[in-house]
């Protein structure tokens, strides 16, 4: 069922009174319904639908009828709307089934404003954050627009509740354990259901594998799918292995029948497929309702089996055999933490997230060592994204809008992107050292400046998970020097080169304290400044935010947080996701 968001129109009950400002009210409404529908959408492309109450609220009993109303009606979210003063608690939403912001009209003739903060009284009292909007400046009684600061909070808002909405009751698919002791790939089923309302979901990776042997897949989709890999996917280079120990051509065949296998499977394994049924494998057709998976691969695998980096990138990507696509967020050795965080900006942007090892901080002066020089964004060095073989290819910065490379929302995906990100990238055969069973990574670099926002989930013992964000730019280094430094590191696996935002001071002192600070060794990105909506989304999922470089203005939170203390955001952040606790505890 679609998420939707309802729109609470509040209103003072006195009969003269609420004749004049029923239209007023309603209007209100019907202005923020407008805004959120022709500006946010869903994961499946389709603009997030806002029901109005069936009646203005002025009473407790109105309040109800309307909250029963959206309780039938998947409403994951309300926004509460006037432009007078009405009665405080008596109207509010307090359903524990939705996120909470109310709009208050900035006017002289009504204290819309004087509701406002009545409301954001009860609700702290009551234990309830809520989003508190107010426009700036003052608007006549029957100016019916959305002034841009109320337009932005309201968006916002939608954005980050349509994202929890759409979490709540899937599932994240751990298809093995752990992978080489990373303590990310541990799934702690508490903390998926306490802060993201998501279930925990196990398969063996043996599973896989009898889906292979016995063939539990769709055999006309493999087909195409075959077709299509053997017409558009590049085969790359051996980068590693000598004529000895590499895979003949007849094995390299098997690898990539088993690799496109494994995509196949992979995504059946997280939703299902009806074909399935047809084929007597009822049980299997189901799929684990997932949102979000990871495969932990090394070593019980790859040791044995040809890797997953081909599957992991299709599925990260937004396109594959079947044409443009939401991504299936899909995580390299099973970090469910990264996994998570990559949700979350999928959720945001409807794009693609790019999985990478937060590899390697180069200064200035290590780059002029090796013959290079570094100016515009990356003057002050940076830091090298560059995961183990496999990445969403959009990362590869070959999707363009007017000619400006950027990653899009999938449904914006066209041919011609497909077929120049699909050029830009190779598959050399996968390193025999690391990958004894063979199979084939991923090769690209991002040869284009995109503004990105890198994240990561962490979690800490006696503090719970926190989120730590860095707003920044890909840059384009010169190729002799981008040759140089993937020699160094790998060069057939896909990088990219993340020059953060700096901020002079903390952990944005320097791109070096930007990397010293960082909390794994896996980290995302996706296009576009977003770290304001993630730490929006953060408030509401109770996550404090342990390091950011959001300008203070971008930054909204529910108004509770004020409570808090006003001087140290930071600090104060930590202490009201203490209170408050996680959202679905």
């Amino acid at each position: 069922m679609s998420i939707r968001i309802g729109i609470r129109p509040i209103i003072d009950g006195r009969g003269k009174v609420r004749d004049q400002l029923e239209g007023k009210t309603m209007s209100m409404a019907l202005a923020a319904q407008k805004l959120i529908e022709s500006n946010v959408r869903g994961r499946d492309g389709r603009p997030v639908e806002c029901l109005i109450g069936g009646t203005t609220i002025s009473c407790r009993a109105e309040a109800v009828r309307v909250d029963e109303e959206f309780a039938a009606k998947n409403v994951a979210a309300t926004l509460s709307v006037t432009p007078i003063f009405c009665y405080g608690t008596e109207t509010l939403d307090f359903s524990p089934h939705t996120l909470k912001a109310v709009w208050g009209f900035n006017g002289t003739e009504r204290p819309g404003a004087v509701y406002l903060a009545c409301a954001m009284s009860g609700y702290a009292e009551y234990g309830i954050p809520a989003f508190s909007i107010y426009g700036k400046d003052v608007q006549e009684l029957d100016d019916d627009t959305i002034p841009p600061d109320v337009a932005e909070k309201i968006l916002s808002f939608a954005r980050c509740a349509v994202a929890v909405g759409e979490m709540r009751d899937k599932s994240y698919l751990s298809i093995g354990g752990v992978a080489m002791g990373i303590p990310g790939s541990y799934m702690d089923p508490i903390a998926l259901h306490d802060y993201f309302g998501m279930r925990a979901e196990w398969v063996d990776m043996s599973e896989v594998q009898r889906r292979i042997r016995k063939g539990i897949f769709d055999h006309d989709e493999y087909a195409r799918a075959a077709e299509w890999v053997k017409k558009y996917i590049r085969e790359g280079q051996e980068y590693y292995n000598d004529e000895k120990t590499r895979h003949t051509a007849a094995q390299k065949r098997e690898d990539w029948e088993i690799c496109i296998k494994m995509a196949l499977i992979f995504r059946d394994l997280m939703q299902g497929n009806p074909v399935l049924a047809g084929m007597g494998y009822r049980e299997e057709s189901f799929g684990r309702n997932a949102i979000a998976a990871g495969f932990q691969g090394q070593r019980q695998w790859t040791d044995f089996m040809p890797n997953a980096d081909f599957a992991e990138s299709i599925l990260n990507t937004s396109f594959d055999w079947n044409g443009t696509r939401a991504p299936f967020v899909f995580a390299t050795e099973n970090d469910t933490l990264n996994g998570m965080t990559m949700l979350l900006q999928h959720l945001l942007t409807n794009q693609a997230s790019v999985f990478a090892d937060v590899r390697t901080y180069w200064s200035p002066e290590a780059v002029a060592r090796i013959g290079g020089n570094l100016s515009g964004r990356a003057k002050g060095g940076f830091i090298h994204l560059n995961n183990s073989g496999a990445a969403a290819l959009d990362g590869a910065g070959e999707m363009k809008r007017k000619g400006v490379s950027v990653m899009k929302p999938w449904w914006e995906v066209n041919g011609e992107d497909i077929a120049q990100t699909l050029e830009a990238t190779e598959w050399p055969p996968a390193n025999l050292e690391y990958f004894r069973g063979g199979g084939f990574s991923s090769h690209f670099v991002t040869r284009a400046e995109m503004p990105v926002t890198m994240a990561r989930i962490n979690r800490v013992k006696g503090l719970g998970v926190t989120i730590q964000i860095a707003e920044g730019y890909t840059v384009k280094l010169d190729r002799e020097l981008s040759d140089k430094i993937e020699k160094r590191t790998d060069p057939a696996w896909p990088s990219t080169f993340f020059a953060p935002i700096l901020t002079g001071k903390g952990a944005f002192a320097s791109v070096y304290d930007v990397m010293a600070n960082w909390g794994a060794n896996h980290g995302c990105f996706t296009y576009g400044h977003i770290g304001a909506d993630l730490i929006t989304l953060a408030s509401m999922l109770r996550i404090p935010v342990s390091m950011h470089n959001v300008p203070e203005e971008r930054v909204f939170r529910p108004h509770a947080w004020s409570a808090f203390g006003t001087e140290d955001g930071q600090g104060a952040d930590y202490r009201a996701c203490k209170a408050f606790g996680p959202l679905y505890r």
